[in-house]
């Protein structure tokens, strides 16, 4: 079983403003990289645009711990020369995506359009809101729709109960690393069997909780047991205490919108309520779901 590390949580929607390195309740919390590249298109393939690439990696340089940086810190940041990153940050600067006080860069509000840009572009979210909301009013449960990209999933919709679940805020736009998330699970079980292999092939798989899969095979079995069964249940492999239910979500044409999910606290809510009480009814807002979304 690998060491126990730490998750980069990052808040893309919201934007590439905050990302955060947090720490999870029981174990110290090192990085989990985020897939700069899901569609898995090479660095040195012709169509691969490196200017686009690093002007992105600047940017997602700047998170919940390093709000404000001088040149040389976002150089360490991204590994960088200071001649190259000072390019960047004054191209950036320059089209309103960083600003700059004396010696210091930070994002500036426009970036918040890059992470926007997804949620318009994508009208069903309101949709999804409306019965997440549903989820979370009959339950009493937070409840969240998620995406995959590359090793992690995002999520792009959520509804949050009162009560807080784990040490860290969940958002719109928080990452999470799929392989110990329900959704993550879940949409991975999505994937073609060879996109699946490579997947896992590549995917770091840090360990979290004593209870944290990290063995390959054994998390194989529980992706095709998830592909079987229709639905994925993850408990405590995250966070101690966390227990998650997710089932994945379409559109009326059968096309995969995401997957979304109940959160619980294992200590109030037990395995038989899961399955007898929180999965028809995530099941009933999929089919409810999949008649409304075009």
């Amino acid at each position: 079983m690998g060491k126990r590390s730490a998750v980069r949580i990052t808040n893309t929607v919201s934007g590439c403003y905050t990302s955060a390195q947090l720490t999870f309740s029981e174990h110290d919390v090192a990085a989990e990289p985020i897939d700069d590249n899901p569609a898995g298109l090479a660095p040195d393939h012709r169509d691969f645009v490196t200017a686009l690439a690093t002007g992105l990696q600047v940017i997602r340089a700047f998170d919940a711990e390093h709000p404000r940086m001088t040149l040389s810190e976002v150089a360490a940041q991204t590994g960088m020369n200071r001649a190259k990153a000072r390019r960047f940050l004054l191209t950036l600067h320059g089209l309103g995506y960083v600003r700059r006080q004396d010696r210091y860069f930070e994002l500036a509000p426009r970036t918040l359009q890059l992470g926007y840009a997804f949620l318009s572009a994508n009208n069903y979210q309101a949709v999804i809101r409306q019965h997440l909301e549903h989820i979370t009013e009959v339950t009493g449960e937070s409840s969240s729709m998620g995406v995959l990209q590359g090793s992690s999933v995002i999520y792009v919709a959520r509804s949050a109960a009162p009560h807080r679940l784990m040490t860290i805020a969940l958002s719109v736009g928080t990452h999470l690393p799929a392989a110990t998330t329900s959704m993550g699970r879940m949409l991975l079980a999505m994937l073609e069997p060879d996109a699946l292999s490579k997947m896992l092939r590549d995917m770091p798989l840090e360990t979290y909780t004593p209870r944290t899969v990290t063995d390959v095979d054994k998390l194989r079995a529980h992706i095709d047991e998830a592909r079987e069964q229709g639905y994925c249940v993850v408990d405590q492999e995250l966070e101690s205490g966390l227990r998650s239910l997710a089932v994945p979500v379409y559109n009326m044409h059968g096309n995969l919108l995401g997957a979304i999910n109940i959160s619980t606290n294992a200590a109030r809510v037990d395995k038989k309520t899961l399955m007898q009480r929180f999965l028809p009814l995530l099941q009933k807002t999929c089919r409810e779901i999949a008649s409304q979304v075009n």
